[in-house]
């Protein structure tokens, strides 16, 4: 087998990926504009500003917990901004997922796109997103709690020692690996549920069977994704955040707001991208599957959700060429 063959043979195909995503957005530039502005904004902006708010309170509990002094107030305040955030995240998370998706399945499908459209089309598809997202949290949380079993049986069998750095690296190392796959797995699924007619735990068995040949390809780009996040989120921290605290060029006000802004500006332009991306990507993985999206069948699916359903003649499940 000629790997180098198909290794170039990946780059390409991810070259076209990611010219392709860039390129959608000038098929229907008001629509994704606005997309953008109402959804994607809100949800960059809460990722990087909720800092902001906790933390202070972080900074006043370590104050006291050095005094041996803690104020439950500042507890709950802090519970309550993280509270917040994380329904901020996962609401604006889902709503900008199910408005790219659907935008850019009704332009691949031909249908008549706007804004208004797509906004009549959130809720049904917010619902089934719903469904899908608390599969994928329930198996999270399961997967999250086996980890911590597993480190502590390591703690208590052996807690010290070569063996136990080792055992835990590879355990840290699998647990890793396969929260990646799971982010695939979700991601992939998301467009799923938005296109096919199943969600939940449906979507994601699809999911996994779309992801079989591209699995490399796909945790190459959730990780690109995510290390990317992470150093605008960091550099957002260290400079306007923590900025006068540690001495920072950004420590006065002006540069704390513009270099601020760009990093918002910046995790826009990541998440709308990324969302792009996870759109392409389907439609890559079908076409590696050998398998053809029936448009017409696309086109009244997507018509479902603005209440102009008609009866399918044909299954919107690819079919095999």
């Amino acid at each position: 087998m000629d790997l180098g063959g198909v290794e170039e043979r990946q780059e390409q195909t991810l070259v076209s990926i990611l010219q392709d995503s860039i390129a959608i957005p000038r098929s229907s530039p008001r629509t994704f504009s606005l997309i953008t502005l109402i959804l994607i904004f809100p949800l960059s902006f809460a990722v990087l500003a909720h800092t902001l708010f906790t933390h202070p309170i972080l900074l006043q509990l370590e104050s006291e917990k050095s005094s041996s002094s803690s104020d439950p107030q500042k507890w709950m305040l802090l519970f309550l901004y993280q509270f917040v955030y994380l329904i901020l995240l996962f609401t604006f998370s889902l709503l900008s997922t199910a408005a790219v998706v659907f935008t850019v399945a009704s332009l691949y499908s031909s249908k008549p796109i706007s804004f208004s459209s797509t906004l009549s089309a959130i809720p049904p598809v917010f619902s089934r997103l719903m469904h899908t997202f608390g599969w994928v949290s329930a198996i999270m949380a399961l997967y999250h709690l086996a980890f911590a079993l597993v480190i502590l049986v390591l703690l208590l069998v052996a807690h010290k020692g070569i063996a136990f750095i080792l055992l835990a690296s590879l355990v840290v190392l699998g647990f890793v690996v396969i929260h990646i796959y799971i982010a695939c797995v979700w991601h992939l699924a998301s467009v799923v549920t938005v296109l096919e007619p199943i969600h939940g735990l449906g979507a994601m068995n699809k999911s996994m069977e779309l992801l079989k040949g591209k699995t490399r390809m796909a945790a190459g780009l959730v990780l690109g994704y995510l290390a990317v996040c992470a150093v605008i989120s960091l550099v957002f921290r260290a400079v306007v955040v923590q900025g006068g605290e540690e001495g920072w060029i950004g420590s006065g006000i002006v540069v704390k707001v513009v270099v601020g802004g760009v990093l918002v500006a910046a995790l826009v332009v990541i998440n709308l991208t990324g969302l792009l991306v996870q759109s392409v990507f389907y439609y890559v993985c079908k076409n590696f599957h050998h398998e053809s999206i029936d448009k017409t069948a696309l086109y009244d699916h997507l018509g479902g959700y603005l209440g102009e359903y008609v009866p399918l003649k044909s299954s919107i499940q690819m079919e095999t060429l």
